[in-house]
């Protein structure tokens, strides 16, 4: 588990802050850990919805050329099959 390392700017605004809404710096820490936990988590998520979206996009893109070359093959060996003599 990773441990959440704070700035200087960061600890001291979470003990200048704590006694004003009657605190320990501790707790308010603690809280803001949570809170980042917290939020953190689905940021993450969005970000590998919209990947897995370009991915298939992606694919779909490869899977509609692949189909037009599997379209255009067959329809030049049923051109070439024309010309054959039957067997």
């Amino acid at each position: 588990m990773k441990r959440q390392t704070y700035t200087p700017a960061t600890w001291s605004a979470i003990q200048a802050i704590a006694p004003k809404i009657g605190c320990t710096p501790e707790t308010l820490r603690s809280w803001h850990k949570k809170h980042i936990d917290q939020t953190i988590p689905a940021s993450v998520q969005a970000q590998s919805q919209e990947q897995r979206i370009k991915d298939l996009e992606r694919e779909c893109r490869e899977l509609k050329q692949a189909n037009e070359i599997i379209r255009k093959a067959a329809a030049f060996f049923a051109q070439a099959e024309k010309g054959r003599p039957p067997k």
